[in-house]
């Protein structure tokens, strides 16, 4: 392991890992613990991916779905805006297997608040979950795929990084900034064998959509309503889409791109009574 001059940042390089041969490919997932991280782990364990889980909390129930499906699982507990813990993670993913072929940077949080409510304090925090950890986790494993020439980022970024959304001002800017990251990234690594992707999201019926409609700002109805196909998106949908963008044979030509998968709410400008005529 080396460290650059100021001691803070680590360069992956192959003295400094014990390379363990396996046959099965290696995908880390943030935000596993629930929700499109939960089924994102279990699609790619399905596909035959050791996956490594990271959460604020132990993903134990993740663990234990994907426990049967003939790949091994580790835990990654802690704050993945925190730069030393996103090292400690690579590092014990290298120790384990010497490898990664995938990183899905899915975690994030929501913040509903109009603009001029917003304090600096809660935005910074949704920019540093939502777009600086993103960077790190691509920093510290995309080193470890450019050292190989091979490997997949998928940042699951949100229909709210295509276009605006009122009341979600950091949200916005966060996952709009994901998919700027997501660009660059793509253009300075996909030379090197790193492709770099993001999917786009429409609403998903997740716990983070039950904690959001709690605070009454939105209905199932607002959501069904304005979905050209007329219901929410499932965590499985979302996965599906990761797990796409993530394997070579099946889009081995694609970088940086932002795939929506929205039920064509992008797609939609119509108005509401024209686009019900059409149910």
């Amino acid at each position: 392991m080396d460290f650059d001059n100021d001691g803070s940042t680590r360069r992956y390089t192959e003295r400094g890992w014990a390379f363990k041969m396996k046959n099965n490919r290696v995908a880390v997932v943030t935000g596993a613990a629930q929700g499109i991280g939960r089924r994102t782990a279990e699609v790619l364990a399905e596909r035959g991916y050791n996956v490594a889980l990271s959460d604020l909390r132990s993903p134990a129930e993740t663990m234990r779905a994907v426990a049967g499906r003939g790949v091994e699982a580790m835990e990654l507990v802690g704050d993945i805006a925190d730069e030393m813990k996103v090292s400690e993670f690579a590092a014990a993913v290298g120790e384990r297997w010497g490898r990664v072929d995938v990183l899905v940077n899915n975690a994030g949080i929501s913040m509903i608040a109009p603009a001029e409510n917003l304090s600096a304090a809660e935005y910074r925090r949704v920019l540093e979950v939502n777009l600086v950890a993103p960077f790190l986790l691509s920093k510290a494993f995309g080193g470890m795929m450019l050292a190989r020439r091979s490997g997949s980022i998928v940042n699951v970024a949100s229909v709210a990084g295509l276009v605006g959304v009122a009341d979600r001002a950091a949200y916005n800017a966060s996952k709009h900034g994901l998919i700027g990251l997501t660009r660059t990234l793509a253009a300075e690594w996909g030379g090197r064998g790193v492709r770099v992707n993001a999917v786009c999201p429409g609403w998903v019926k997740t716990e983070m959509d039950v904690a959001d409609q709690a605070g009454g700002s939105y209905s199932d109805a607002d959501i069904t309503g304005r979905v050209p196909m007329g219901r929410f998106a499932s965590a499985d949908d979302i996965a599906k889409a990761i797990a796409f963008l993530a394997d070579p044979q099946e889009s081995g030509f694609v970088n940086g791109h932002a795939l929506a998968v929205d039920g064509g709410w992008t797609a939609d400008g119509s108005w509401e009574s024209l686009r019900l005529r059409h149910r």
